[in-house]
């Protein structure tokens, strides 16, 4: 009877064991599977397509504060020596106009400083037509300088989706090698190459799309502040060719006031 009643007992323990590490199995597994499911363990389990694409993602963000940075109004046109620049060039002094240009650095100013190069104040247009293409090549150059930043926005936009689908290719490539091993009896095997074809080109999207967004804003924004530049400087230069006009007529009308009188 005793050794009945023991052996029930180790049993029962043995059981209980048994069902206890059955437990804490379970447990230790949904862990596991929670730790996969997060942030880096998705982005581990990308593969080697994470790393480019995180490049591009820093880059990307990167580009965006530049972009924003220099395309800010007052990197173009600087309101407050404006007024001053317009009174110096209604009087025709070259000197404080290029000196304002040269205190305030911008994209109007430094375009007028290399335009007023070629003015002619003795001229009766000032060379008007001289000043003019001389600040829109200067515009066009500046132009460039900070188009070229927004473009890479574009090539970020193109190559990012394109990394993604590599990553794509290359997990497919790895899930047929994986069934041609363990075969189609066991989806648990094939896992982590469908994940990380997946991750890769959900990931390649997510960064070539606010890319692609951003490029379109900060072109938009550059077009805006070069058409305004372009405004603001036209008036400008139209003060200073008005004036120099009106001081060269000015001695011939009065000269011919008397020869009215005579006759």
């Amino acid at each position: 009877m005793n050794h009945l009643n023991l052996k029930s007992l180790l049993t029962g323990s043995v059981l209980g064991l048994l069902t206890a590490s059955s437990l804490f199995g379970q447990e230790a597994a949904e862990a596991a599977a929670t730790q996969n499911t997060s942030l880096f363990g998705l982005l581990q389990q990308g593969g080697w397509a994470m790393y480019p694409l995180g490049l591009s993602a820093l880059f990307m963000f990167f580009l965006m504060f530049y972009c924003w940075k220099e395309t800010v109004g007052r990197h173009f046109i600087p309101q407050a020596v404006v007024g001053t620049l317009s009174d110096s060039l209604a009087t025709r002094d070259l000197q404080k106009a290029s000196s304002l240009c040269q205190a305030t650095p911008s994209v109007l100013t430094r375009c007028l400083t290399t335009a007023l190069s070629k003015a002619r104040p003795k001229k009766a247009d000032g060379n008007k037509d001289k000043i003019e293409a001389t600040f829109m090549d200067a515009l066009e150059g500046e132009d460039g300088g900070i188009g070229q930043w927004i473009n890479y926005l574009n090539v970020v936009a193109a190559v990012a989706p394109m990394i993604g689908l590599l990553g794509t290719v290359s997990g497919m490539i790895s899930a047929f090698q994986t069934i041609g091993q363990v075969g189609m009896g066991d989806p648990s095997a094939l896992a982590g190459d469908i994940g990380e074809a997946l991750i890769t080109t959900a990931t390649g999207l997510t960064i070539g799309i606010p890319a692609m967004i951003a490029y379109f804003v900060f072109r938009n924004r550059l077009n805006g502040q070069i058409l305004a530049t372009v405004e603001t400087g036209g008036d400008l230069i139209d003060i200073y060719v008005e004036q120099s006009t009106y001081d060269s007529t000015a001695p011939l009308t009065a000269a011919a006031a008397p020869i009215e009188e005579t006759e």
